[in-house]
């Protein structure tokens, strides 16, 4: 007897199923044709969710040193303050983390700027530090602690820290930056700037801010408030204007379609964050109603309007049907 085999899968069934055709074939005498065993392929693997560490879009070292709390601290939250950027906008949010998942406590969009009276530059570091501001002020109005930490009513570049008061500590939390590159004069230092000149407790170092020298190892505060006010923007329109007009015409077209010029920059800035500060809370906006679109499929009828649907085409058959037997009358 020969017995051949396909498998592939190292199947520890193969060698005991050959073995019993073998010892069938020695004890009744009998030499059977040659058997071909074709065992199945390896199933197909299980479907698993991807891990979040696929993805790439989670620190999670950083995540973790971030997220632990004592455990004498009972289940107090550890609250996160996180900075995003997209395209088109700036994301700032206080979070905290639970078994089930990250709870966010307060959030701040750029988008909501043109609602104080930025309507452009939306994404640079002045608005990166209104939008830190505005989280800060949003977060402590909503702990009703807005009036006690008013945070530093002028920006004027220097570091800032809260100092706590004897009735309430600060709120605190803990920068988180993400993916994001922490290079000096990065746009998620003006977020943290703005949340710091808005009341709240980060812990920082100013060797990130804009207008840090590394050489003295000193923070110069007048570059730095050049940035919070959009000077950078201003220098960088008035040099433009003046070497490539017809890039500027384009480059800042929505600048000048909104009447915002270099020269205007500072104040329209210093309006903004006194209109953040006068109402921090978020505004509801009215949404549009959905359009209704057109069905192109039928609509399931129900027994009653399928029973009524049947009765009305039997008595118009009935009444078609009465309608030529009276033609055939008239005829005759």
């Amino acid at each position: 007897m020969s017995v051949e085999s396909t498998d592939n899968t190292n199947n520890p069934h193969n060698s005991t199923l050959i073995w019993e055709y073998q010892a069938a074939a020695v004890t009744f005498g009998w030499s059977p044709p040659t058997i071909k065993l074709i065992f199945p392929m390896h199933p197909l693997p299980k479907l698993s969710v991807k891990d979040a560490l696929s993805y790439g879009k989670t620190d999670y070292r950083a995540r973790i040193r971030l997220i632990n709390q004592d455990k004498n601290k009972y289940n107090t939250p550890k609250y996160r303050f996180v900075v995003r950027f997209t395209n088109k906008d700036i994301v700032a949010q206080i979070v905290s983390a639970s078994i089930a998942g990250d709870i966010v406590k307060a959030s701040a969009y750029a988008h909501e700027l043109p609602q104080y009276g930025l309507t452009v530059g939306l994404t640079n570091y002045a608005a990166a530090y209104c939008t830190g501001l505005l989280l800060a002020r949003r977060v402590l109005k909503m702990l009703e602690m807005d009036e006690e930490y008013e945070g530093n009513l002028e920006a004027t570049g220097e570091d800032f820290s809260v100092e706590p008061t004897e009735s309430r500590r600060p709120f605190r939390a803990l920068l988180d930056v993400g993916l994001i590159r922490t290079t000096t004069g990065n746009r998620v230092f003006g977020a943290l700037k703005g949340a710091l000149d808005g009341g709240l407790d980060i812990p920082h170092s100013d060797k990130r801010f804009a207008g840090f020298n590394k050489e003295n190892k000193q923070l110069d505060a007048e570059i730095h408030r050049n940035y919070i006010y959009g000077g950078h923007v201003s220098n960088y329109m008035k040099m433009l204007n003046y070497d490539e007009p017809e890039k500027f015409q384009t480059h800042f077209s929505q600048h000048l379609k909104k009447g915002v010029d270099a020269e205007s920059m500072e104040e329209l800035y210093k309006k903004v964050h006194a209109a953040i500060r006068a109402d921090p809370n978020p505004k509801k906006t009215e949404k549009p109603a959905p359009k209704t679109h057109k069905r192109y499929n039928l609509k399931k009828l129900t027994y009653e309007e399928r029973k009524n649907k049947l009765i009305e085409r039997v008595k118009a058959l009935n009444g078609a049907a009465g309608g030529d037997d009276d033609d055939e009358d008239d005829e005759e």
